[in-house]
């Protein structure tokens, strides 16, 4: 279902949904081409800036928060048959949980958020999802691991950093129930700390083995 359907929907979605800077639940993504990408955008913006900010977030439980009705409408802009979007609709609906201790059930809650971790839509439906996080300025870029999310900002754009991780603060409201970038706004725009990358002619260390 997914490799039929909905990988091949994902180059003709809406201008701002973006898949290439997703590198996991994908055939050529690993942590590996993750880091190549990261380190490869870095470089480029070095060489024409001093330094480049670069900000590591972790949405905690992002998979387990993300909301369905989210989801759902961003699977909407996917060009795929109707039969194919309310199948994934069926199957995100009508859950529910209780939680039984000591010989006693509690209320039963309507699940109304999460991908269902452990089924092979779910890791499809958190690409999905992520899809229209994007950098607000142009020159910024943005590299994504499944929920691990790396915002770099070129030297020239570095006043607009607080900008940037407010967008993406904006957007984990509106998409995922709850995150540690939920906390960023707090302590933005004095004492925000990146990894701050400086060109440098010093010449890298070479390490030997003991």
């Amino acid at each position: 279902m997914v490799r039929s359907f909905i990988f091949p929907c994902n180059p003709a979605t809406q201008p701002q949904a973006v898949f290439a800077d997703q590198f996991a639940f994908r055939p050529t993504g690993s942590t590996i081409a993750a880091m190549v990408a990261l380190l490869h955008t870095v470089c480029i913006m070095l060489s024409v800036n001093p330094y480049v900010p670069v900000f590591a977030l972790d949405f905690s439980k992002a998979f387990d928060t993300v909301r369905h009705k989210t989801v759902m409408e961003k699977v909407a802009d996917l060009h795929m048959p109707d039969q194919i979007y309310n199948w994934i609709v069926d199957f995100l609906c009508n859950h529910s949980h209780c939680t039984r201790y000591a010989n006693v059930n509690s209320s039963v809650a309507t699940v109304t958020a999460s991908i269902i971790q452990g089924s092979g839509l779910g890791p499809t439906a958190y690409l999905v999802n992520a899809a229209d996080l994007r950098p607000l300025q142009a020159d910024n870029d943005i590299i994504k691991l499944a929920d691990d999310t790396y915002l770099i900002v070129s030297a020239v754009n570095s006043s607009y950093c607080s900008d940037e991780l407010s967008n993406i603060h904006n957007w984990q409201l509106r998409t995922i129930l709850n995150s540690t970038a939920r906390s960023l706004k707090k302590y933005l725009p004095s004492s925000w700390c990146p990894w701050k990358i400086c060109a440098s002619s010093t010449p890298m260390p070479v390490y030997r083995d003991n």
